[in-house]
């Protein structure tokens, strides 16, 4: 079983931390905004290791939408090179935990579609895709079959 390493960010160590002390009872909103966060478990592209990262939570029926945000920063958040290298994830929503596979949303009206769900559940994703020049990474997560 690979090492877990936590995320060199306080606080996003603080929020993985206390969403799974508590069993997906507390912890399940963003640093206090009451807007809803998952859990998203990944592999480390370069260490193998295992990595968690707490993101808008973004529903497509049975799916989650993941973006790359990282407030339209102008690089991609480092969990999008582990996505890509390594698929399979495992989402913690609240109490539910599921292993889900991803995939980076290439079609232009499938990425339209999920970009339009992304902004309503977090309006902020807007400005962010605005200030920076790279298109943020948008992917879909899927329950494995």
């Amino acid at each position: 079983m690979p090492d877990y390493i936590p995320s060199p960010r306080q606080w996003v160590r603080d929020q993985v931390e206390l969403y799974e002390r508590s069993g997906g009872k507390e912890g399940t909103t963003l640093r206090d905004t009451g807007l809803p966060v998952i859990i998203v478990t990944h592999t480390g592209n370069k260490t193998g290791a295992i990595r968690k990262t707490p993101l808008m939570r973004v529903k497509d029926g049975a799916n989650y939408v993941l973006v790359g945000s990282v407030g339209g920063a102008p690089t991609n958040p480092v969990w999008v090179n582990n996505l890509r290298a390594n698929p399979a994830v495992e989402i913690r929503d609240h109490t539910a935990v599921q292993a889900m596979r991803v995939r980076e949303v290439k079609d232009e009206a499938e990425r339209a579609r999920l970009w339009r769900l992304a902004v309503a559940a977090y309006p902020p994703y807007e400005e962010y895709q605005a200030k920076t020049t790279r298109r943020i990474p948008v992917f879909i997560a899927e329950p494995k079959r």
